[in-house]
């Protein structure tokens, strides 16, 4: 029983240190372009061709 006195306070600490990162994390805009990623995949095209390849 007297571990509950122990992981009440850890638990809370752990959820304020989650939540701090979060707002952190929204206010230094880490979720402001969620699609670039994804499309850089997609459309990433080729620069390592030397120019007399193209032909």
């Amino acid at each position: 029983m007297e571990i509950i006195f122990v992981l009440i306070p850890v638990s809370l600490l752990l959820i304020s240190i989650a939540i701090g990162v979060f707002i952190w994390a929204v206010n230094n805009d880490q979720f402001e372009d969620l699609d670039r990623q994804g499309y850089e995949i997609l459309f990433d095209e080729d620069d390592t061709q030397e120019e007399g390849d193209e032909d």
